[in-house]
């Protein structure tokens, strides 16, 4: 599958497809093995099993040899689901990309009083487990297209989801996301939504928005992060840094919170990175270690 194409570094690596030959025999504690072609279910095995963990001092001393990194970044087999696999009809017009799809085994799927086609419960949206394997601690969505911005907010009622983290431009040389909040207030199919604060901070927006179906009515909090544009990396680490801390600082005062939606363009890149790094900072302060492989194999089998 792979050609003379001269594969992407770690930092250009951003929500591609690309196939990689796989070079097993030194990833993390997986027994030797020396193969190109993987199967599925040892592909699997591998993101099972596969882990890391690095302690502080490891942890610096990582950041300063980052080709080792990159190293095992690229030994990491991937996991892309097949369209054959994902038995919904008429999913492709709900597809931002057509070779992006959501793993059949995690999907969000919708529910309530669905309307539409045989296609309504279907949303490009997975759960994605977080610190110590929690289950649904996060959702990984594409941005939202036009026709489906009423699935979105279906889902973050249905899910009660109190944060949205979105990391994408709403255009970059393309569409990347359709805007899908409103200037004041707006009905996207039965949910309604009322933006009733806008806060700018360094690096990102915040807006307190209020979703309401009939009488019932939630508080939600949307950040919105647009320094990283898509096939690149941040501009400033800090700043992601403290989106992240930002945005589990917030979730902790919260009673009750569904799973923290997260989205850029296709929902895999720039989503990934940010999931990766709160559940990295969660291991740094509950275990002091930070398990950067481990972590990276949970998202892939996830998304």
């Amino acid at each position: 599958m792979v050609g003379s194409r001269k594969q992407p570094r770690l930092q250009e690596r951003r929500g591609s497809n690309v196939s990689l030959v796989l070079d097993v025999s030194t990833l993390g504690t997986v027994e030797p093995m020396c193969t190109i072609s993987t199967p599925r279910d040892t592909i699997l095995h591998l993101l099972r099993t596969s882990k890391r963990p690095l302690v502080a001092t490891e942890l610096q001393e990582a950041s300063r040899q980052i080709h080792i990194l990159d190293q095992e970044y690229q030994k990491i087999p991937p996991n892309f689901v097949n369209a054959s696999e994902l038995d919904v009809p008429g999913h492709a017009l709900k597809d931002r990309y057509k070779s992006i799809l959501p793993n059949p085994e995690t999907r969000v799927c919708l529910q309530g009083d669905r309307t539409e086609a045989e296609d309504g419960t279907y949303i490009n949206a997975n759960y994605i487990r977080g610190f110590g394997g929690a289950p649904k601690s996060y959702i990984a969505t594409q941005g939202p297209m036009t026709n489906t911005l009423g699935d979105f907010w279906e889902m973050v009622w249905q899910e009660e989801s109190t944060i949205i983290v979105m990391i994408t431009e709403l255009k970059d040389k393309k569409e990347k996301c359709v805007r899908y909040w409103p200037e004041h207030r707006s009905q996207y199919g039965r949910v309604s939504v009322e933006v009733i604060s806008e806060q700018l901070c360094d690096g990102y927006t915040v807006r307190e928005l209020t979703v309401q179906v009939g009488s019932d009515s939630r508080w939600v909090r949307h950040y919105w992060y647009s320094l990283w544009l898509d096939h690149q990396i941040p501009e400033c680490a800090d700043t992601l840094l403290r989106l992240v801390l930002d945005v589990q600082a917030h979730k902790r005062t919260l009673s009750k919170s569904g799973p923290t939606i997260v989205h850029c363009s296709a929902g895999i890149g720039r989503t990934g990175c940010f999931i990766a790094c709160s559940v990295g900072c969660e291991q740094l302060q509950r275990d002091g270690e930070v398990d950067i492989l481990g972590i990276v194999c949970q998202l892939r089998l996830d998304r």
